[in-house]
């Protein structure tokens, strides 16, 4: 421990000493989609390189990406030097002044048909908007549009920007009013620590819903309750697992009129231009995609971590969290004694302690082509086990080495990989794959068991062959069992929503987009998405295998995956978003969804661990009410600070 301590303070010691970075390591958050698309097609048309298996992205990491792709005009649209001018705005105090002259002097490309004199004014504006002054030997400055306040020193910047927001919702079952506000903190200190933090409160109303339908207050709070979410099982009475590709929420309904969901995102950071080590409360995201990962799909509410990131090299990058996650299983022998009037305790137990760790080594053989693996360990354990801090580890060989002596059952492991290729300009062809509890008896054509696993596979054609036009296609299959455990600590989920895909295990996603921009600042995308959930199974310890051949019709793992549906959801959608001013949107999403259950309850007694429900406790389970049967839905929104 003590050499560890000696490693871990020499890196700390060397960053804060390194003199390379002069911007702030601060994580951008993946809900900012039109940024992280706008990267994502610029790898694709090969101006810039980003591995895009790991998010979220720097600020400062989309800032440099950004002042790459400037210098090399000649290769953009008209449309794609306007959104680089435009997302430069907001990463203004990425892009001090120091760096803007830098450009000036020594770029030589010209932006947007500018000369170096316009393009010289352009900047001078990109400052006086902010309306930056002077101020004890600092700057400050407040902007309106978007709303921001920021100041730079030479050892201290801070940018403070509020966040708020309305979704209108509406379908023939009625209206459902979503509000979101908040605000954001980011600051960094001697160029290499930086502080952030953030916090959002997000309301779902369901007053507007038809009292046919929802006859009473509390069938409105429970109507207006749309995304994944555990806590809705306490006020449903039966398993709720609702099967949307968004992001979970742990609801209150103390306040009468719905759901409420506060979530506070934050973390520290020390960073040099080649790493950063931090403690960071966020959503993390690994495997390419388009429309939910496989791997760490970023749905759950976000956990804090511990991270690190080496960049050492261009053909080299790693990534580690060490997670705290919540277990949502109550601990019996820890709990607070609340005193009752009439003097009795009530027990108010704790949650059991859970946790992960993670790596993922990324390397790149050649331009374009990026080969990661990586793997993963989720435990519960009273306290973190120091074997899991260990970044470069084998979590599985770890893990039998401290349960094989008392033949006990081990912890919860998994092993990834991800491919991207952005080989051929203006196209990007990606892979993910995903294994839980790996036998390679069970690849033998012989054995009727099948391995827990996971694939993907989609491609991204982008500006080809006419520009500003995209297509995406996307293909997800899971098979029996991956996510889940036979211990409730120990499943592949925090605050009991899943770490990976969003449909769970035993189903298929077919996801096909066409997407337009037509001008700066407009995305017009007309989508659809055909889900599929086959048999539903607990996940069965006793019978999770086969032990002998009379076991092999009966077991979990010998059931044919894909055969028979419990549940569907097709979609058809279009969704337009407009970024008026930066992170000011205005959206329209009109929707055709026809989610529907099928009545498996013919198959109890077959297996042991099988769900053999009906097709409405199926539908009850997987969707929400507003959603289920087929429905067309409009959703009106508008969002500052996001």
């Amino acid at each position: 421990m003590k050499k560890s301590l000696k490693i871990i303070l020499l890196f700390t010691f060397y960053i804060l000493h390194s003199t390379f970075l002069i911007a702030q390591d601060i994580p951008q958050n993946i809900s900012y989609t039109r940024v992280y698309e706008f990267i994502d097609e610029l790898a694709t048309d090969r101006i810039i390189q980003v591995n895009s298996a790991i998010k979220p992205y720097s600020r400062n990491f989309i800032a440099e990406k950004l002042a790459e792709a400037s210098e090399k005009t000649d290769k953009m649209s008209k449309r794609q030097i306007a959104e680089i001018q435009f997302f430069m705005n907001d990463y203004a105090l990425e892009l001090d002044t120091t760096l803007a002259i830098q450009w000036l002097n020594h770029s030589a490309p010209v932006i947007a048909g500018l000369t170096r004199n316009r393009l010289k004014t352009s900047d001078e504006r990109l400052r006086n908007k902010s309306a930056m002054t002077q101020n004890d030997g600092g700057k400050v400055g407040l902007s309106l549009l978007q709303p921001a306040f920021h100041y730079k020193d030479k050892i201290f910047k801070a940018r403070i920007t509020p966040m708020i927001g309305m979704d209108l919702i509406m379908n023939s079952k009625g209206l459902i009013t979503k509000r979101i506000i908040g605000v954001e903190l980011q600051t960094t200190f001697v160029n290499h620590i930086s502080i952030w933090g953030s916090v959002r409160g997000t309301s779902f109303n369901g007053k507007g819903l038809k009292n046919n339908l929802f006859p009473n207050d509390f069938d409105k709070q429970l109507g207006a309750l749309l995304n994944p979410s555990s806590a809705t099982e306490r006020y449903f009475g039966h398993p709720v697992q609702f099967l949307t590709n968004s992001a979970g929420y742990e609801y209150d309904l103390n306040n009468g009129y719905g759901g409420d969901f506060t979530e506070s995102r934050g973390g520290v950071k020390i960073y040099a231009d080649w790493g950063s080590i931090g403690l960071v409360k966020d959503n993390i995201v690994w495997g390419d995609n388009y429309y939910g990962s496989n791997i760490i799909s970023g749905n759950a509410p976000s956990f804090p971590m511990i991270t690190l990131n080496l960049k050492p090299c261009k053909w080299f990058e790693f990534n580690y969290i060490h997670g705290f996650l919540v277990s949502n299983v109550p601990d019996s022998s820890y709990y607070y004694n609340e005193i009752q009037n009439d003097g009795t305790t009530n027990p108010q137990y704790r949650s059991k302690p859970k946790y992960m760790a993670a790596n993922m080594f990324t390397f790149r053989p050649l331009r374009g082509l990026d080969l990661s693996f990586g793997n993963s360990i989720v435990y519960a354990e009273k306290l973190p086990n120091a074997a899991y801090y260990l970044p470069f580890a084998f979590y599985k060989a770890l893990d039998k080495i401290q349960t094989r002596g008392l033949a006990i059952e081990n912890q919860n492991s998994q092993i990834f990989f991800n491919i991207s290729s952005r080989n051929i300009k203006h196209l990007h062809l990606y892979a993910s794959l995903y294994f839980d509890e790996v036998q390679f008896a069970r690849f033998k054509p012989k054995n009727p068991s099948n391995n827990p696993m996971s694939y993907k596979v989609g491609f991204d054609l982008s500006n080809f062959p006419l520009k500003n036009l995209s297509l995406i296609g996307e293909f997800t299959r899971t098979n029996i069992i991956p996510y889940k455990h036979s211990i409730a600590e120990l499943t592949y989920a925090s605050n009991g929503i899943n770490l990976g895909h969003y449909l769970g295990d035993n189903s298929q996603d077919i996801y096909v987009a066409l997407t337009y921009k037509p001008i700066r600042g407009l995305n017009l995308k007309f989508y659809y998405v055909n889900s599929t959930k086959y048999r539903d199974f607990e996940y069965n310890r006793a019978n999770i295998d086969a032990r002998n051949a009379s076991q092999n019709a009966t077991s979990i793992l010998t059931q044919k995956p894909f055969n028979q549906k419990s549940w569907t959801n097709q979609i058809f959608a279009f969704n337009a978003v407009y970024e008026v001013f930066n992170n000011i949107y205005a959206t329209v999403n009109v929707s055709y969804n026809n989610a529907q259950g099928n009545d498996l309850s013919a198959n109890a007694g077959k297996v042991d661990g099988e769900n053999c429900f009906t097709e409405q406790e199926f539908l009850d389970k997987f969707t929400p009410k507003f959603y289920q049967g087929k429905n067309i839905t409009a959703t009106l929104g508008l969002t500052f600070g996001f």
